[in-house]
């Protein structure tokens, strides 16, 4: 099937770059037009000018992200899309439908909206692999009691720059937003905090908590291990996980440096959304049972077995191996938690037992260091992007540009669009919890 790319007007690419403030406050989701526009750097005003005048898909196709893009936000219109307008979802309605859900498996009201800002917010930006993808597997591990909806982190340890928080087996979202929030106050009062967690569960997209910081002018970094899902250089078994890292930074003008990667080749979630398509994998994604390259979704997402980032040994895979371990260093080893292989695997019909994964979160003010540091930023960032395409078209993009874009197509759209797939393991959640379905916007 013949794909097209889907090209955003340019004054969407240039309003993707403004930073949303009081990004945590979801009935703001479905915002007005942003007003700050970001500094464009020179030449990229030239390049984004250029592709907003490439040629469209067509006139009349609605514009909406199309769910099943690569996860960083390309979008992708597919031919069988053409005949028929598509479904959209609104963001706040998106975000209802996560609530109801959480709260039908007894999570309190303020729990049930922190995991689903986190996953909607996952969805707006274009990490469909993080959103309402992980939906089904979070309600299965709270309804066989894998997963405490209800329970509240506590410090077990503190210092004035330091705290190691104990989980409680608590929600991702919950556990996270905590430990950033009490790193937050730590570097507000002594310019760095740096907080481990233990029993802790999936935290979804590394990057929210990083701006949770960037939010209170801060630079923000957040860790996690996960189950085991990467086969270390050599091994044709998984011994760490994905093993995210996040990193974000404020410039001038709204703009902002942000980096959420895993420490694989993909996160696992990739795979998921393949397998969802019926697509076939990448080379470099993932290994099958004999350690070997495999295109295969369905056997890659059976086998578990994902190739760290940069792949083979060839094409220096083992660098990514070597981040991954430092990650679960960090986050298990140091917090407490399980780490390695003593991380119990994690499947969409839940848990048989506590995830107990570590996690870490670090707030630094940059006022503590040289002075400008917003303005040096917006110039490290010019820099970055002025940098001479190899394709004219295709402008040099930042860490989190990608992910700006995809929120501010998902506003011009008025909707955010998701697999088929998706939307029917949707609609089989409402039935089952008798909750009320997904409504699409007309």
């Amino acid at each position: 099937m013949t794909a097209l790319t889907l090209v955003l007007p340019r004054s969407v690419y240039v309003a993707a770059h403004a930073r949303v403030a009081n990004w945590r406050s979801f009935p703001a989701l479905q915002r007005r037009p942003q007003q700050q526009q970001l500094h464009t750097c020179g030449r990229r005003a030239a390049l984004l000018t250029a592709a907003a005048t490439t040629t469209e898909t067509t006139p009349t196709a609605k514009r909406a992200p199309n769910a099943h893009a690569n996860g960083f936000g390309v979008f992708l219109l597919t031919t069988r899309n053409m005949s028929a307008a598509p479904k959209l979802v609104a963001v706040a309605e998106s975000r209802r439908f996560m609530i109801d859900c959480f709260k039908a498996v007894k999570v309190p009201q303020a729990h049930a909206e922190a995991q689903a800002d986190l996953l909607v917010g996952a969805d707006h930006r274009g990490h469909f692999s993080h959103g309402m993808n992980r939906l089904e597997m979070y309600i299965n591990d709270l309804a066989i009691n894998s997963t405490d909806g209800g329970a509240v982190p506590c410090v077990l340890k503190e210092t004035p720059a330091t705290a190691w928080v104990d989980g409680l087996n608590g929600l991702g979202a919950v556990v996270g937003n905590f430990c950033m929030d009490l790193a937050i106050k730590k570097a507000k009062t002594v310019g760095v905090g740096w907080v481990c967690a233990k029993g802790s569960n999936h935290y979804g997209m590394a990057g929210w908590y990083a701006i949770r910081a960037m939010d209170q002018g801060l630079v923000g970094m957040s860790m996690t291990n996960t189950s085991p899902l990467m086969a270390p250089t050599r091994a044709k078994e998984s011994a760490l996980g994905t093993n995210p890292l996040s990193l974000g930074a404020n410039a001038t003008n709204g703009d902002k440096f942000l980096l959420d990667m895993a420490t694989t080749a993909v996160a696992v979630g990739k795979i998921e959304i393949q397998r969802r398509k019926g697509a076939a994998l990448p080379d470099g994604w993932a290994q099958d049972p004999e350690g070997n390259v495999t295109n295969d979704a369905e056997l890659a997402f059976k086998t578990a077995c994902l190739m760290p980032l940069g792949g083979s040994e060839l094409t220096s895979g083992y660098k990514g191996y070597g981040l991954g371990a430092m990650v679960d260093i960090l986050s298990g080893v140091m917090s407490g938690a399980n780490y390695s292989t003593q991380v119990r695997k994690w499947t969409h019909a839940g848990a048989d037992s506590a995830a107990d994964l570590g996690q870490v979160f670090i707030a630094v003010d940059p006022n503590c260091f040289a002075p400008n540091f917003e303005e040096r930023m917006t110039d490290f960032n010019c820099r970055l992007r002025n940098s001479t395409p190899t394709d004219p078209s295709k402008p040099v993009l930042l860490a989190g540009d990608k992910e700006s874009q995809g929120m501010a197509a998902v506003d011009a759209a008025g909707g955010i669009q998701y697999l088929e797939n998706q939307l029917n393991t949707c609609a089989s959640l409402a039935e089952k919890y008798k909750i009320k379905p997904l409504a699409f916007i007309n």
